[in-house]
């Protein structure tokens, strides 16, 4: 897996993954419903003037094809913290480590690059193999939360746990 900036030319997968509902479920989200007319004016602007805080990456396959996205958001300077998001959002990708390769790169790369401590997120409950996913990284659960009649489980990864984590850190 590489992690590159987004381009212009993802926005075509990036609008059907967003309209997709079974993505959109395990996001516990709706599927998107503006037009790709709407959705390219956004995208644009987004790429062009990105929100302060925010990072966001194509995950592309070894032989360069756009398979998902990552982000980190919510950066806290003061508290030294980010939240973190992934989606891989071509189905031929699923169940094959991309998932915990991208985390483990993006995690890699913020630790590496930025002076943040601690990057957490959180997964629907019921998401088991997000879980494991973010267990294999490193990951640990530190909370539960119920946001808007969704039920998830909070999980962090500490700079300082990466030795213990990551034998080649």
């Amino acid at each position: 897996m590489v992690l590159r900036d987004k381009h212009l030319s993802d926005i075509e997968n990036d609008y059907a993954w967003r309209c997709d509902p079974e993505l959109a479920r395990y996001d516990a989200t709706v599927p998107l419903k503006l037009s790709s007319r709407e959705f390219a004016l956004y995208y644009t602007e987004e790429l062009q003037h990105p929100k302060e805080g925010r990072r966001w990456f194509a995950i592309d396959s070894i032989d360069g094809k756009h398979i998902g996205n990552c982000m980190y958001y919510d950066v806290d300077e003061e508290r030294k913290q980010a939240k973190i998001g992934i989606i891989i959002g071509d189905r031929e990708y699923w169940g094959k480590g991309c998932g915990s390769e991208a985390v483990t790169l993006l995690t890699t790369h913020i630790f590496e690059e930025t002076n943040l401590e601690r990057v957490y997120l959180d997964t629907l409950e019921w998401n088991v193999r997000a879980q494991r996913c973010f267990q294999k990284c490193g990951f640990v659960v530190c909370g539960r939360l119920n946001k808007k009649g969704n039920n998830f489980v909070i999980m962090e990864l500490q700079r300082s746990w990466l030795k213990s984590t990551r034998p080649d850190y």
